[in-house]
């Protein structure tokens, strides 16, 4: 009881210090993109520049990371509502097909329409979803470029699965692809599916990963 104790306390000090690290970092980051816009309005010449662009990237990426450390120190709080899951996930896929269809992707959506009512938070049971989504884009090449979408009654609950056949990944890559900040993504931040991974875990359900080199991957998840 000690030691699981002694666990809760090291996990609550180190969300806290990875809040507050993030609000420290977030301001001066805000200042700094004022600033060079208010350059760039009154100095337009400097967007010219070879680096502008990169400095500009720079900054992006270290505001999404810091989006991402917020949604991974938040994951483990969500708020349940009974959802009625057909219907959710329906309007999930609805919100990604048209990029998909535009890539050239084929999406083959397997929803029956007998799931039943189950409880979730909405917002982040969404961003799960999208963030497996948009990881099975990326690994695809998309001129054979294939996902499946597949949500299922089983005998002790829901399985909802995301299947590509993109580049897979080898046991190597599976084993630590939960873990935050790992990546194979040269501009990843190495948090989306830590995140996921937490949410799932805060809803009592569990995610899990199938993959292949060259042959994609299938990712799980399994709710209660």
């Amino acid at each position: 009881m000690q030691a699981n104790t002694t666990v809760e306390e090291l996990k609550e000090e180190f969300q806290f210090t990875l809040s507050k690290f993030s609000h420290e970092i977030r301001n001066p980051i805000a200042l700094i993109n004022s600033e060079l816009q208010m350059l760039a309005s009154s100095h337009p010449e400097i967007t010219t520049f070879d680096c502008w662009e990169d400095l500009m990237d720079n900054l992006e990426y270290i505001k999404e990371l810091l989006n991402e450390l917020s949604n991974y120190n938040n994951a483990g709080r969500v708020s349940l509502k009974p959802t009625n899951l057909r219907d959710y996930l329906n309007t999930v896929i609805s919100s990604v097909k048209p990029t998909l269809d535009y890539l050239g992707i084929t999406l083959e959506i397997k929803i029956p329409d007998s799931l039943p009512t189950i409880p979730i938070d909405r917002v982040k049971m969404r961003q799960v979803l999208l963030n497996l989504l948009r990881n099975a884009q990326e690994a695809l090449s998309y001129s054979q470029g294939k996902i499946i979408f597949r949500a299922e009654q089983i005998s002790n609950g829901i399985c909802i699965s995301v299947e590509d056949n993109g580049c897979g990944m080898d046991l190597l890559q599976q084993e630590d692809i939960f873990s935050p900040f790992v990546t194979s993504k040269p501009t990843g931040t190495g948090l989306g599916l830590a995140v996921a991974k937490q949410i799932i875990d805060a809803h009592g359900g569990h995610i899990e990963v199938s993959s292949t080199p060259g042959h994609g991957s299938v990712f799980r998840i399994f709710l209660g």
